[in-house]
């Protein structure tokens, strides 16, 4: 039996009710594999500015720093649209990232054979499922660099560094590598090493540490490349990891392949095992308090969380099992709903998945 500590942030729009499912299904695997997880809830986002002024307190941050995980919501909306840019929902997001020190983002793109219709590619292109995790360095290069305005050969430029540390590479590289033990071990580097220098760096250091991981099988990919490879043939990958930039870009390219963003989680990781989870989707306001979102990324980010932080494998199983029971018996919230199959609101979609755990 284990007892593990949860920071939930429900946020905005649509967070809070599929935030709930989330939960819901947690202490379902804790009641089945006897773990106690006890949550702490902390206001971030759209709905701490409107509670306490600004849209990460302080309380927020230290009740994630004493957790062993984080489940977040999506933050934001047009409400908080005219908010100082400082203080705008979404900094939160950025905040909690910088403070609780995650450098590491992991996106699944996964289809579900239940939903392969749903998929925008050809059908013998995904045909026997695709299952794809894009690891994206998420606290350097191009966006935390230095950036400014000068007087160039044309008049007035702008400019901004890329730039990498090989601590910063090693670090993401050992999560890539790590985690791709735990899958097809298979690792794919994307860079542009071709142009850039930064891109030379990043197989230097991977061709070090692959020393490290013999059973790993590490290739490389320029990242134009890597971006039609992605709709050409992606059962190719199995891990892939990249920049900043980069791994922005492909990420976004790979959800799109799965047909819904409503099905996919993330987790954000730092050091040790400490993670936040969250689904990529965002808030949805139009649809917010309608019973209508779908639930599943939020509830598979629970499943990441079990599997990457906490190590446990069965348990996050069961919950995979659960959501691909449920698609495979045509239930359907109104994201992926299609004829001859059954729509369901949020809080039956998640109580047909605890129905399976």
């Amino acid at each position: 039996m284990g007892n593990y500590r949860i920071a939930v942030i429900q946020g905005d729009g649509i967070g809070p009710e599929v935030t709930q499912e989330a939960v819901n299904v947690l202490k379902a695997v804790g009641e089945r594999f006897q773990h106690n997880f006890t949550m702490e809830y902390a206001l971030a986002g759209g709905c701490a500015i409107d509670a306490c002024g600004e849209c990460l307190p302080a309380e927020t941050l230290t009740i994630c720093k004493e957790a062993d995980s984080v489940i977040l919501g999506a933050v934001g909306g047009p409400k908080w649209d005219n908010v100082p840019n400082a203080q705008r929902p979404e900094k939160a997001l950025l905040g909690l990232r910088a403070e609780l020190e995650l450098f590491s983002n992991l996106r699944p793109a996964k289809i579900y054979d239940a939903l392969a219709d749903a998929c925008p590619l050809k059908a013998d292109i995904v045909e026997g499922g695709l299952d794809i995790l894009i690891v994206r360095e998420l606290t350097g290069g191009i966006y935390f660099g230095e950036r400014g305005y000068r007087e160039g050969k044309y008049g007035i430029e702008a400019y901004d560094i890329e730039a990498y540390s090989e601590m910063e590479i090693k670090r993401i590289l050992k999560n890539a590598f790590e985690v791709a033990m735990q899958r097809n071990k298979k690792v794919c580097c994307v860079d542009k090493a071709n142009v850039l220098e930064t891109s030379r760096l990043w197989r230097k250091v991977a061709e070090e540490m692959k020393n490290d991981y013999p059973e790993v099988d590490l290739s490389f990919m320029y990242v134009d490349n890597a971006a039609m490879q992605l709709v050409r043939n992606p059962k190719q990958f199995d891990v892939m990891v990249t920049s900043n930039i980069f791994g922005d870009i492909l990420s976004d390219e790979a959800s799109m392949i799965t047909g819904s963003i409503g099905l996919l989680p993330s987790a954000s990781l730092g050091e040790g095992t400490f993670g936040m989870y969250e689904p990529i989707h965002g808030s949805a306001p139009d649809i917010a308090g309608q019973n209508k979102a779908n639930p599943i990324a939020a509830i598979l980010s629970v499943a990441m969380m079990l599997k990457y932080s906490f190590h446990l494998e069965k348990e996050a199983e069961a919950i995979e099992n659960a959501v691909k029971t449920v698609l495979e018996e045509g239930l359907r919230t109104p994201d992926i709903f299609s004829e001859g199959t059954s729509l369901l609101g949020t809080k039956e979609m998640g109580q047909a998945i605890l129905a399976h755990i």
